[in-house]
C-alpha cells in the first residue's frame, strides 16, 4: 500500500517566506475580512431568579435553634419524669427547679456563689497554664525535659485531682492553697500532655526554618512551635477547664467553704443537707450554665478568630 504526498499551492507575496507560507492557500489569502457584529444582552435582572428556601428548612438550618429544640425536649422530659414519680424530695420539677434558679439569681446568692468559685478556678487555671507550659517548653528544648515530662505525666495523669484533697488539706491546711493545689493537678497534666502531642506533630520544615533564621531553645518554641501546634493547645486548654471545673465543685463540696465564704460546690452541698432538692438542682443548674457559656463564648470564639480564621481546623 503506497502513500501518495501532494503539495499545496504558496501564494506568492512582499516579504514571504517558505516556513511561514508551508500551509497557507490562496482562498485562505484572499479570504475577505468580516466586520465586527455586537450582541446586546438582557440585564442579569430579567433573569429568573432562584426560589428561596423554605421556611421550615432555614429553620432546620439554625444550629441556635436545633440547639434550643434538644434543651426544651430535656425539660419536658424531665417535666414528666418527676410528675410520674410525685416526689419533690427526690427529684422536683422542672418548674420548681427553675423558680428556685430564678430566687437564687434575684437574692444575688447564686451569682455570689458563682463569683467565688470562678475566681477561685481562675487562679488555679492561670497557675496550671504557666507550669505546663514551662514543663512542655523544657520537653521541646531538651532531652532531658522530654524524658522528665513523659515521666511525670505517666505517674500523674492518671492519678484523680480530687484524691489530692486529703493531702492537700494536711500540707496547706484549711485556705484556698488546698484548692488551688488540687486545681493545678487538674490543669497541668492534660494541658502538658496535649501541647507536648501539638509540638511534636509539627512539621520538620518549620523548625529548619526557624533554625535558618537563628531561632533555638526558648524563642523557637515561641515564634515557631506554638504557632503551629495551637490547635492541639486549644483542644488542651478545653479539657483542662473541663477537669478543672469539675475538680473544684467537687473539691467544694468535700471541703467545704474556704476562709468562710464557699463557692456553688457548698452552695449544694448546704442544701442538700438542709434537703432544699430544688435549690440543689438549681446549683447543678447553675454549673451546667456557666460551663456552656465558657464553651461557646469563650473556647468558639477564641478558636473561630485563630485556628479556623486561618484554615487549619474546620
Amino acid at each position: 500500500m503506497s502513500a501518495v504526498f501532494t503539495s499545496l499551492p504558496r501564494p506568492v507575496g512582499q516579504g514571504d517566506t517558505t516556513a511561514d507560507n508551508a500551509f497557507a492557500t490562496p482562498a485562505a489569502a484572499d479570504a475577505p475580512i468580516r466586520p465586527e457584529v455586537e450582541f446586546e444582552l438582557a440585564p442579569y435582572t430579567a433573569a429568573p431568579m432562584e426560589r428561596a428556601l423554605p421556611w421550615t428548612q432555614r429553620l432546620r438550618q439554625n444550629t441556635l435553634l436545633r440547639r434550643a429544640a434538644i434543651l426544651a425536649l430535656l425539660a419536658l422530659l424531665w417535666e414528666a419524669l418527676a410528675r410520674w414519680t410525685d416526689n419533690d424530695l427526690l427529684l422536683p420539677t422542672f418548674g420548681a427547679t427553675a423558680a428556685a434558679f430564678a430566687e437564687g439569681l434575684a437574692s444575688g446568692e447564686l451569682l455570689e456563689k458563682a463569683g467565688i468559685s470562678l475566681g477561685l478556678l481562675l487562679q488555679g487555671y492561670v497557675l496550671g497554664i504557666a507550669a505546663a507550659f514551662a514543663l512542655t517548653a523544657l520537653a521541646a528544648s531538651t532531652r532531658f525535659g522530654r524524658d522528665l515530662l513523659s515521666t511525670l505525666t505517666a505517674m500523674f495523669n492518671p492519678l484523680p485531682a480530687i484524691a489530692l484533697l486529703p493531702l492537700a488539706l494536711l500540707w496547706f491546711g484549711l485556705g484556698r492553697q488546698s484548692l488551688l493545689f488540687v486545681l493545678v493537678h487538674a490543669v497541668l497534666w492534660p494541658l502538658a500532655l496535649a501541647t507536648h502531642a501539638g509540638f511534636q506533630n509539627v512539621p520538620e520544615v518549620l523548625r529548619m526554618a526557624g533554625r535558618n533564621y537563628g531561632l533555638t531553645g526558648l524563642r523557637l518554641v515561641v515564634h515557631v512551635l506554638i504557632p503551629s501546634a495551637l490547635p492541639s493547645i486549644l483542644s488542651g486548654l478545653r479539657i483542662a477547664w473541663a477537669f478543672a471545673w469539675r475538680t473544684l465543685i467537687a473539691a467544694e463540696l468535700v471541703f467545704g467553704a474556704t476562709s468562710g465564704q464557699g463557692g456553688l460546690g457548698w452552695y449544694v452541698f448546704q442544701n442538700r443537707n438542709e434537703l432544699y432538692t430544688d435549690r440543689v438542682f438549681a446549683g447543678l443548674a447553675c454549673v451546667i450554665v456557666i460551663g456552656l457559656v465558657i464553651e461557646n463564648l469563650v473556647f468558639s470564639t477564641l478558636e473561630r478568630v485563630t485556628v479556623r480564621r486561618w484554615g487549619v481546623q474546620r
